[in-house]
């Protein structure tokens, strides 16, 4: 493994993370919204005043059969994360869903992003026992190719779903990663 391959840490309950660690997930969280990321704050700048409660919800719903954290470092240091869930309702339990997908803007284009996903879907598949991944993804800024890439169909779009200004209206597309 070089120094550039990610290594993965998966976090199952609130107690799994420590404080450095919920510092270094805001700060990523913080430093890819203010860098026009579409991970979960829309109006940028956010501060990590902003972004804690949400990462602090994440985390208190952690749980190995329902919400799992998973990390991306290189060299040592967060590289990226997202969060996995799924519903234990039996009709629906076969599916999860992705969250929050987000890589360090520094290491973009090394991968990071890509090997998170490939780690996901195993994790998804092989632990959680997951058949498919489902997650919804903003219009225009070239997230469906990515995914797209990575095995993931879109299944479909809520056209205009997404006002991020006055006369800013995305599209919010659904895809499918299937079968795991």
């Amino acid at each position: 493994m070089t120094s550039d391959s990610p290594t993965f840490r998966q976090l199952t309950s609130p107690g799994d993370v420590p404080p450095q660690l919920r510092r270094a997930l805001a700060d990523c969280w913080v430093e890819v919204t203010n860098a026009g990321g579409a991970a979960g704050f829309p109006f940028p700048p956010v501060d990590a005043a902003t972004v804690t409660p949400a990462l602090d919800q994440i985390i208190d719903q952690l749980s190995p059969d329902t919400s799992r954290l998973l990390t991306a470092t290189v060299d040592g240091e967060l590289a990226g994360w997202l969060n996995v869930r799924r519903d234990p309702f039996e009709l629906i339990a076969h599916w999860g869903t992705l969250h929050h997908v987000q890589t360090r803007t520094a290491l973009r284009g090394r991968g990071v992003g890509r090997a998170l996903i490939h780690e996901v879907r195993k994790v998804a598949r092989d632990e959680m026992g997951l058949e498919q991944l489902h997650l919804a993804a903003r219009g225009g800024v070239g997230l469906e190719d990515f995914y797209g890439r990575l095995g993931w169909r879109e299944i479909g779009r809520w056209p205009g779903a997404l006002r991020l200004a006055a006369a800013d209206d995305r599209d919010e597309i659904l895809m499918l990663l299937a079968p795991l």
